[in-house]
């Protein structure tokens, strides 16, 4: 059992440091890592492109590191890919009305389901459980088969 515990960890040890960005010039590393993290992974969604491992994430990652080396500044960088990909890419989108459903688009589906909550729960409220009425009780009797005797 031992050894199967030390597999798995290593196992994951090594999936994790298949997932780390590549290394860069000591004098880039602070903004190549600051930038990373600003920049979310198109194909995973809930990943920065620091965290993903995805082919278009490396390939992102690539990018910002040739722009770093060819001296492009942070904004230059986030807008040449926000020119590229959309406001999408910023793992924090800024509130312009292009990104409203991004920010509010929970919310709104949040409402919604509270609104068809309340009003199944109100049409349960409403549906009373009075018993039957005579007339009612003997057409469930004479449809069950059912005679008083």
């Amino acid at each position: 059992m031992r050894e199967f515990f030390g597999f798995i960890v290593g196992a994951l040890f090594c999936f994790s440091v298949l997932a780390q960005p590549e290394a860069v010039a000591p004098e880039h590393e602070s903004r190549y890592y600051s930038l990373l993290k600003e920049l979310r992974c198109l194909v995973c969604q809930n990943q920065t492109i620091a965290e993903s491992d995805a082919g278009l994430a490396k390939d992102l990652r690539g990018e910002v590191k040739t722009m770093l080396y060819a001296g492009a500044t942070d904004s230059e960088i986030i807008e040449f890919m926000v020119s590229r990909y959309g406001d999408f890419v910023l793992y924090r989108p800024p509130l312009k009305p292009t990104t409203w459903l991004l920010w509010f688009g929970p919310f709104i589906l949040l409402a919604i389901g509270l609104l068809a909550l309340a009003r199944v729960l109100r049409r349960q409220k409403n549906m009373s459980s009075s018993p039957l009425t005579e007339e009612e009780q003997a057409k469930v009797e004479s449809i069950l088969g059912h005679t008083e005797e």
